[in-house]
């Protein structure tokens, strides 16, 4: 029996064959319809580039101190026995303030007096013998040698005799010197010492300010202590006295910054307001500035690039496109806002989404809070 070949063939090499054909055919369709997908305009929020007003004075904080401070120490070593005033407190010159414990040096001058009485005994004596021994010489029953060894014990018994009366008027002193005083009018300013503490020769017990002289100390940053000068009129305000302001003089700019704070230490004296001006006060110190009115922006309008990171720049909006443009950073000022250079007043900067830009973009500018509320 003879089967028909019709009914037996494969399909499967047929539809191999013709699968290259198709792919490309399907190729060719789909580049013959390039699908078109224009870019949309970016939404942005911008804002004009405003103008700070000028300052006509800036105002550094400060502290009211003594022009004139003094630590008081002992003279001696010894233990702190009384503390008669307090922090605060106002002395006059010559004033107790502190004393320490005089026992041991009332009892070394004690022995030192009655040492000077048996010395001053024993210089009468040899005196006297010394006398009787010249008699002797000049009727020559003795011999010289006799007379100069008595001449030689006179001179050491009075020799004594002085260096006790020295030794005794040093030890007076020293019972002196356990009182601690004032050296003049002032204020206790503070103490580094408390009653039972054991005190070495010249350590710190007591700060006394005086009153006569006030100033504020301040500190001010590199950028502005050039418009410092000594001599400077400023004006200084107490935050105690609200508003009101008290004419000063600048006394003192440090030579050099300090090397933590890279700041200069300024003081500035009170002309007046001395009585209103306590020690320790906060103060404001008043300098008078020239500097013009800034440009600001918003913080945010401000970006870098990977290809620059240390130049900062802005995207300026002209005619829906932005463009960068580079820019000089000033004091930050309040409101997230920023002094820059490189831009002027009036212009419109993105304020919001410039890290999602590119050079020439076509932008669409959202309407603002305000432009929405109105209607």
């Amino acid at each position: 029996m003879i089967k028909s070949n019709s009914t037996t063939r494969p399909v499967r090499p047929f539809l191999s064959a013709t699968a290259p054909m198709l792919a490309g055919l399907l190729l060719l369709a789909g580049c013959s319809t390039p699908s078109e997908n224009p870019q949309l305009p970016r939404p942005v929020r911008v804002i004009q580039v405003g103008e700070a007003a000028a300052q006509p004075s800036a105002g550094f904080a400060g502290e009211v101190t003594s022009r004139r401070e003094t630590t008081l120490a002992f003279r001696i070593a010894g233990k702190l026995e009384a503390r008669l005033v307090e922090v605060g407190d106002r002395v006059r010159k010559g004033q107790l303030i502190a004393r320490l414990d005089a026992a041991d040096y009332q009892l070394a001058t004690q022995n030192l007096k009655a040492q000077l009485i048996s010395a001053k005994a024993e210089s009468e004596f040899t005196r006297a013998d010394l006398a009787r021994y010249r008699d002797l010489l000049d009727q020559n029953i003795i011999a010289p040698p006799e007379f100069d060894r008595r001449q030689t014990a006179y001179t050491a018994a009075k020799e004594r005799v002085t260096a006790l009366e020295a030794q005794l008027e040093q030890t007076a002193n020293q019972l002196r010197y356990t009182d601690l005083t004032a050296e003049r009018d002032g204020a206790i300013a503070g103490f580094t010492a408390e009653m039972g503490d054991v005190v070495a020769v010249g350590q710190p017990v007591a700060r006394l300010a005086q009153l006569d002289e006030k100033e504020v100390t301040l500190h001010v940053p590199e950028q502005r202590i050039a418009q410092v000068t000594p001599g400077q009129e400023v004006e200084i305000s107490l935050w105690s006295q609200g508003e009101r302001r008290f004419r000063g003089k600048i006394r003192e700019v440090a030579p050099a910054a300090d090397p933590a704070t890279r700041t200069y230490r300024v003081k500035a004296a009170l002309v007046d307001g001395r009585e209103q001006a306590l020690l320790g006060m906060t103060a404001t110190v008043w300098l008078a500035t020239t500097e013009p009115a800034a440009t600001v922006v918003p913080r945010s309008a401000v970006f870098t690039t990977h290809d620059d990171p240390k130049q900062p720049k802005v995207w300026l909006v002209d005619a829906d496109t932005v463009h960068s443009t580079p820019v000089t950073l000033g004091a930050p000022l309040d409101g997230e806002r920023i002094a820059v250079g490189g831009v002027v007043p009036g212009q419109t900067v993105v304020s919001a989404g410039v890290q999602r830009l590119m050079e020439g973009q076509t932008v669409r500018v959202l309407a603002s809070a305000n432009d929405r509320s109105k209607p």
